[in-house]
């Protein structure tokens, strides 16, 4: 029996995918199901196409046998037939053939135009829980509150109430003013006066958006204070995303004051897809011990190389740090790929160990269990 043979029944397990988004109810033409595969604001160059890219070899090599299609088929085709299915038929074949166990949803993205929580239960097959944005609730909060001054108090009951069902808490801090900022809590007078600037400017320019680093720090101390007492993780976001992100400045080590003082309050922060701070992220996960990682959706937008990234990013994090997610959002074809990727990546990580003598067939199964549930229900409340 060969070590893949032998590994086949492990790494088959069920997957708690920590991080993913709800995934488009809508039926998509060509144009609309390429801008769900890509991270850019902007269309493909004339003349090209999204599946011109690792991603969307993979999309047509894997994911086109799940509609009845000969594999590698042409863009085109596999576009067409998914329209033929319909979305509901095409959610229901990709999420319920990932071989998740549960899926925990983050909210605070375009969440008028994706599937909810239930609705991504319903169409999963699995349970499905809510990991609640901090920054999208500031937001919400904002748009109704009449004052600076009131900010404080309806940020901090909102997101309590928002937290009453969920399982953890979400900072895109590093979209929003990067890791390199002040990292302590701000007064409140500070808070205060920084809603009255940010009311002002968004009511003139009729957007949102919250960007003040000081209402950034303000959610991420109330955020983990929350946690605190709920026993949640925060979710950070890390490096790879859309051109809102300063690379440079995303880079997890810049974060270290907010994590040693979340590790003092025995919260345990999950850093989020970290391409291509994977090493620093596993380095993090060695020197804090409230530190967890993972590398989300990179495995779907590196396919081909989805195996260095995974070797890279275990070459020294502990394997009780390491957790699964596919960050899949508006395509379930980004959570069947996530989990195939990660699958395949893993064993031919393990394959290469067991082949050199580094670790046994135990090893290399209790490593399997632990980044595909164990990690995860040790850090999630997910039996309230």
């Amino acid at each position: 029996m060969t070590h893949t043979d032998a590994l086949a029944g492990a790494i088959a397990t069920p997957l708690i995918d920590h991080h993913c988004h709800g995934v488009s109810p809508a039926d998509l033409d060509f144009k609309r199901f390429q801008a769900l595969f890509s991270e850019s604001y902007r269309p493909p160059a004339p003349g090209t196409t999204e599946f011109q890219k690792p991603l969307g070899l993979a999309i047509r090599r894997f994911c086109a046998p799940v509609l009845d299609l000969e594999p590698s088929c042409p863009a085109e085709a596999y576009v067409e037939r998914r329209l033929a299915l319909g979305a509901a038929e095409v959610n229901r074949r990709f999420l319920r053939g990932s071989g998740l166990d549960s899926l925990l949803v983050d909210t605070g993205l375009r969440s008028s135009e994706i599937l909810d929580v239930p609705g991504m239960a319903e169409s999963a097959g699995r349970p499905a829980r809510e990991v609640v944005r901090i920054e999208a609730v500031a937001e919400e909060v904002a748009q109704s509150c009449g004052s600076g001054a009131a900010f404080p108090r309806a940020f901090a009951d909102r997101l309590a109430e928002r937290a009453q069902g969920a399982v953890g808490l979400k900072t895109i801090v590093a979209y929003r003013c990067t890791f390199k900022i002040d990292q302590t809590a701000p007064s409140e007078a500070e808070v205060v006066e920084a809603a009255d600037r940010w009311f002002a400017a968004a009511s003139f320019a009729g957007k949102w958006r919250l960007e003040d680093p000081t209402i950034v720090r303000h959610g991420l101390w109330l955020g983990g204070e929350l946690c605190r007492q709920r026993k949640f993780p925060m979710q950070v976001h890390v490096g790879f995303g859309d051109p809102d992100v300063y690379m440079h400045a995303c880079d997890p080590t810049h974060f270290t004051d907010f994590i040693a003082a979340m590790e003092k309050w025995e919260v345990a922060i999950t850093l989020l897809h970290n391409y291509p701070f994977q090493r620093e992220a596993a380095w993090l996960s060695e020197v804090f011990q409230n530190v967890y990682y993972d590398v989300g959706v990179i495995l779907n937008y590196a396919a081909p190389m989805s195996r260095d990234i995974l070797g890279e990013a275990l070459e020294m994090g502990k394997f009780s740090k390491f957790l699964y997610s596919s960050d899949a959002f508006g395509l379930s074809e980004l959570y069947y790929l996530g989990a195939l990727l990660f699958r395949r990546g893993l064993q031919q990580v393990l394959d290469r160990w067991l082949e050199e003598d580094f670790c046994s067939l135990k090893d290399a199964e209790e490593l399997i269990r632990l980044v595909a549930y164990e990690n995860a229900r040790r850090i999630y409340p997910l039996n309230t």
